[in-house]
């Protein structure tokens, strides 16, 4: 496509321009449909993931701490590769990145489905991190199409997103998981190569070429330079120690919830893609309609320290859950927190400049990915000490109470960056 005219590219290939303004809701859809399928994608394996890493394993105990050790791996090559993906966006724009991306992703996943013992399936996590940064090319890609003052509710609409492909991907996952651990690898391997066919003839391009960035040089391969990039914008480097600890809280959760209602409640793969769905439910109720609500009433601000608080309260009914009511409740909870992210983002995407928001937001990622490196290993850690038999205290919630107080610091720390720029402002 180097050799071709910009105007005969624009009049015979729609598909690779940006959209015009009366194209955005249309993009928008497309972008949130490619998000649904690739959030299913994920939803199908979370059921399933650690009882494989354990089934692989030596003993229960090594497999509950290789958990972390994957999870880890895989959060490693995302805090590598998700700037680069967000910078190469930037500059070539945010199609061609997802549609590489979400082709990666699927065949990693049919990888993993015939990994024959734990080096392969390592292998194949290192591999996912790489093509699973594409939620920082979506998150841009969201912020192109939509005007500054429509982005809160537009993140709130991508949040919703989520939560449906939360509802569909984990039911699917555990019931799948039920006849095979390893056939919902190959239903996610279907959707992310669907996705990638789908993006390839509908998916148009949001990044017009005067909204280019600079040209990609060797310093994107370093993943702590795009840190320095949030030092062009007080509000979101003020906040990135808050976004550390509320991740941390974050990957209590991701990590230990299915080793937890394993143990304690005694739950198959198929109970807890059942519970995950309600979880995906809640979320795209309060994210598709809450949000709004929330906003007018509390605030921007109030309502992302709103949601902040509501999640942490999450982590300790989590903690003290025995029985499967205590766990909803505690999921009720946690959806409700859902309020804060899209108003953070919304915060976020007004800061930035329009030529840097793939960079920034892979910035951004790659302080998740950050805290998903010693995150995973922390949670799982704290989680198999505190069951082993010779414990001196006996604690299965004792890594979600550590993702308490982890959320409370987090929250602290948001409300004072917000108070201190609300009097700037």
């Amino acid at each position: 496509m180097g050799t071709v005219p910009d105007g005969v590219a624009r009049l015979h290939c729609p598909q690779m321009t940006a959209p015009s303004p009366h194209r955005r809701p249309a993009a928008l859809t497309f972008i949130l449909l490619t998000v649904l399928l690739d959030v299913m994608g994920v939803g199908l394996i979370i059921p399933v993931f650690p009882l494989l890493i354990t089934k692989l394993a030596p003993s229960a105990a090594q497999g509950a701490q290789l958990v972390g050790v994957f999870t880890a791996i895989y959060a490693l090559m995302q805090f590598v590769f998700a700037p680069i993906l967000g910078a190469l966006s930037d500059r070539y724009g945010r199609r061609p990145v997802l549609l590489a991306s979400l082709t990666g992703m699927g065949l990693d996943y049919l990888l993993q489905f015939f990994a024959p013992n734990l080096w392969w399936l390592f292998v194949g996590r290192l591999i996912a991190g790489m093509t699973g940064a594409s939620i920082t090319v979506a998150n841009a890609y969201l912020a192109d199409v939509t005007p500054p003052e429509g982005r809160a509710k537009s993140f709130g609409m991508l949040g919703a997103t989520f939560g449906v492909g939360f509802i569909l991907g984990p039911v699917l996952g555990g019931v799948l998981g039920n006849i095979d651990l390893r056939l919902p690898f190959l239903a996610a391997s279907g959707l992310a190569l669907l996705n990638a066919l789908y993006g390839l003839f509908v998916l148009p391009e949001s990044l017009p070429l005067e909204k280019r960035g600079a040209a990609v040089g060797s310093s994107v391969l370093n993943p702590l330079l795009p840190l320095r990039d949030l030092g062009r914008y007080p509000l979101v480097r003020n906040l990135a120690a808050a976004f550390l600890l509320i991740g941390l809280a974050q990957q209590v959760i991701f990590n230990t919830w299915v080793l937890f209602t394993q143990k304690v409640l005694g739950w198959s793969p198929a109970q807890n893609g059942v519970a995950l769905a309600v979880v995906g439910v809640l979320s795209a109720v309060v994210q598709g309609g809450l949000v709004g609500v929330a906003m007018k009433a509390l605030g921007e601000r109030g309502a992302i320290l709103t949601g902040l608080i509501l999640g942490t309260v999450q982590y300790v009914l989590l903690g003290a859950a025995r029985s499967g009511t205590v766990l909803y409740a505690s999921i009720v909870f946690g959806s409700l927190a859902g309020i804060a992210g899209p108003a953070i983002q919304g915060l976020i995407s007004r800061t930035v400049d329009s030529t840097e928001q793939g960079r920034i937001q892979g910035a951004l990622t790659s302080i998740n990915s950050l805290v998903g490196i010693f995150g995973p290993l922390a949670a799982t850690a704290v989680f198999a000490y505190f069951t082993r038999a010779d414990a001196p205290v006996h604690e299965p919630g004792a890594a979600f109470y550590m993702g308490a107080l982890f959320s409370l610091a987090g929250t602290v720390v948001a409300g004072v960056v917000l108070r201190r720029a609300g009097k700037q402002t």
